[in-house]
């Protein structure tokens, strides 16, 4: 039977939308190109994200390799984006009040950095969660195996009794191999509410 269920952050919790960020950074659309491949498909915001990197140390390897004019925006969509983005997704707020109320236990487990801890308050919903597994924390990121064991042990959780929710195939498929059930969410609350029902989980329509 579940009892826990075990949530993403971002793409699931609040949006997580680097298009959107780079277009209110004012950017010309060659500007924009530069930032999106450099800093969010950089190895570095992986490396953050992974603890194995600060976010200033980010900011400076990131700007060793653009303009000086993107310096700016590149520490302020590194340091404090989360100040300016931070967007709830749409009834999940709900749907986390709602399984808290039918006494489930809920957990999340996020690839992000250090920051975390400062604004997940600000998120709807979170005064929810148990117990937060965050990754550059951990010094492991989502879907290797080891970071599912470690939510595991370290709050004495059994695999079977949990069920996993998160935005990406990939991760919620390394959920599975380690012996929890789990459900991508592709934006559509009616979809994972029906989705969650099949699984045995209590919630309504």
């Amino acid at each position: 039977m579940i009892s826990n269920l075990i949530f993403d952050m971002g793409g699931v919790l609040i949006r997580w939308n680097p298009e959107k960020m780079l277009e209110n950074a004012h950017l010309s659309v060659e500007e924009m190109a530069i930032l999106n491949r450099e800093l969010f498909h950089g190895v570095e915001w992986i490396q953050m994200d992974r603890g194995t990197l600060s976010g200033e140390e980010v900011v400076e390897a990131v700007c060793a390799r653009v303009p000086q004019p993107l310096w700016e925006p590149i520490r302020s969509l590194v340091i404090s984006w989360h100040q300016r983005y931070l967007e709830p997704v749409p009834g999940m707020a709900e749907l986390v009040r709602e399984l808290k109320e039918k006494g489930y236990h809920l957990y999340l487990l996020s690839n992000a950095s250090v920051a975390l801890r400062s604004y997940f308050p600000r998120i709807p919903g979170s005064e929810c969660f148990e117990k937060l597994l965050v990754s550059a924390e951990e010094k492991l990121l989502k879907p290797s195996h080891e970071i599912y064991e470690r939510l595991y042990e370290k709050f004495d959780l059994q695999p079977a009794e949990c069920w996993f929710i998160d935005d990406s195939p990939a991760n919620v498929e390394g959920a599975m191999l380690t012996g929890m059930g789990g459900t991508v969410f592709y934006g559509d609350m009616t979809r994972l509410r029906r989705e969650l029902r099949r699984a045995g989980i209590q919630c309504e329509e």
